[in-house]
C-alpha cells in the first residue's frame, strides 16, 4: 500500500523525484481510429491537464497570499519583502496578483457552500475564472451545472450567464422572455440587447422595447441591438463634446431625425469623433506647453560650450513655438502646420 505524504514537507520531498503525465495520444494518421474515439481520447488528455493546472493555480495563489500577509505583518511597509520572493522565482506582481485573486475566488466559492471541492474538477480553467467573475446568482447556476457532474467550459459560463440576464431583466417584454424559456429565442441574442439598454435612459427605452415585442425575432433583436449600441454612444459621446453645450442646438430633435432617417449610427459616430477630437487638441495643448517648458529650461543650462544641445533645440523648435509644423510623409513634402491661439 503506497505511503501517503502527512506534510507539505514529505510532499515537497516525494516530489523532488520528478513524475511526467503520460498519456497514450492517439496516432493522427491512423485511419482506423473512429472520429469519436480520436476525439474523446484527445478530451480526456487534455481534461486532466485543465484540472492539474486549475489545481495548481489556486494553490500557487494561496501560497503567495500567505507570503504576502507575513511580508505585510512583519515586512516594511513598501512590501519589498514580497517583491524579491517574487523576483527571485521569476514571477511577475500582475501574475502573482492574479493568482492571489483566483485563490481569493475559490476559498469565497468554497466557503459559502456554493460549490463542493469535488465539483472543482468539473472546470476548465478559464471556466473557474470566468464564474468567480460572474454575479453570485450565476455563480450559483454554475456551481449546480458542475456538482451534477457536467463538464464547464467558458462556453457553459457564457450561456447560463445569457440566460439568466435575459431572464432576470425587467427591460424584456414577457412575451421575448417566455419565447426564451422555450428556447425559440437563443438568449445569446438577448443578453447584448440587455446590457446596451441597462445604459439608456429610461426615456430612451420603449421605442426599442416597441420594437422588440412587435416582432420578437432574432433579425429584430439584432437590429435594436446595434440601434440601442449607437444611441448610447450618441448620447454618451454628446455629454463631454464641449462645442455642443453651449449652442442652442436641441440633441433629442436632432436624434429623432436620425432615427426617422436611419442615420443614427453616423451621427453617433460623428459626435464621438468630435468628443475624440476635442480631447486630443487638449492633450496637444498640455503636451506643447510642456514641450516649451522643457526647452526653455534645457536653454537656460546650455550655452556656446554646448553646441550639439543647442542644436537640438534649434531642431525641435518647429514643435515647440507657435506655429507647430508636422510632416506628414517621410519626404516633407507635405507639411501640416498647427498655429497656437490663445485667448
Amino acid at each position: 500500500m503506497a505511503v501517503v505524504p502527512k506534510s507539505t514537507a514529505e510532499l515537497a520531498a516525494v516530489l523532488e523525484e520528478p513524475v511526467d503525465l503520460d498519456f497514450q495520444l492517439p496516432d493522427p494518421e491512423d485511419e482506423e481510429i473512429l472520429e469519436y474515439d480520436f476525439q474523446q481520447q484527445v478530451d480526456n488528455a487534455w481534461r486532466v491537464c485543465d484540472r492539474f493546472d486549475l489545481q495548481t493555480e489556486i494553490w500557487r495563489g494561496r501560497i503567495l497570499r500567505v507570503v504576502r500577509d507575513r511580508e505585510k505583518k512583519g515586512g516594511d511597509s513598501r512590501g519589498a519583502g514580497f517583491l524579491n520572493w517574487l523576483k527571485s522565482r521569476e514571477i511577475s506582481k500582475s501574475q502573482a496578483y492574479s493568482l492571489i485573486e483566483l485563490a481569493n475566488s475559490a476559498d469565497t466559492l468554497l466557503a459559502e457552500g456554493k460549490l463542493n471541492p469535488d465539483a472543482i474538477k468539473n472546470f476548465s480553467k478559464r471556466a473557474f475564472v470566468e464564474t468567480a467573475k460572474s454575479p453570485p446568482e450565476v455563480q450559483q447556476l454554475v456551481s449546480d451545472a458542475a456538482q451534477k457532474g457536467d463538464r464547464i467550459t467558458r462556453r457553459e459560463v457564457k450561456q447560463l450567464a445569457d440566460e439568466w440576464t435575459a431572464m432576470s431583466s425587467e427591460l424584456l417584454p414577457d412575451e421575448v422572455k417566455e419565447k426564451a424559456t422555450a428556447g425559440i429565442m437563443p438568449a445569446r441574442y438577448l443578453a447584448p440587447l440587455v446590457k446596451e439598454m441597462e445604459k439608456l435612459p429610461e426615456s430612451h427605452l420603449k421605442p426599442l422595447q416597441q420594437a422588440v415585442e412587435a416582432n420578437p425575432d432574432v433579425d429584430t433583436v439584432k437590429q435594436v441591438t446595434s440601434d440601442a449600441r449607437s444611441l448610447a454612444k450618441y448620447l454618451d459621446a454628446a455629454a463631454q463634446v464641449q462645442a455642443l453645450q453651449h449652442s442652442s442646438l436641441d440633441m433629442e430633435l436632432a436624434l429623432e431625425e436620425a432615427l426617422r432617417l436611419d442615420c443614427l449610427n453616423t451621427a453617433s459616430d460623428l459626435v464621438k469623433q468630435a468628443s475624440v477630437l476635442e480631447q486630443t487638441v487638449g492633450k496637444l495643448y498640455t503636451t506643447w506647453k510642456r514641450l516649451g517648458s522643457l526647452a526653455d529650461r534645457l536653454y537656460v543650462d546650455t550655452g556656446a560650450s554646448t553646441p550639439h544641445l543647442r542644436s537640438l533645440l534649434n531642431c525641435l523648435d518647429r514643435l515647440g513655438g507657435e506655429v507647430i509644423e508636422v510632416p506628414l510623409d517621410d519626404t516633407g513634402e507635405q507639411i501640416i502646420r498647427l498655429k497656437v491661439m490663445m485667448e
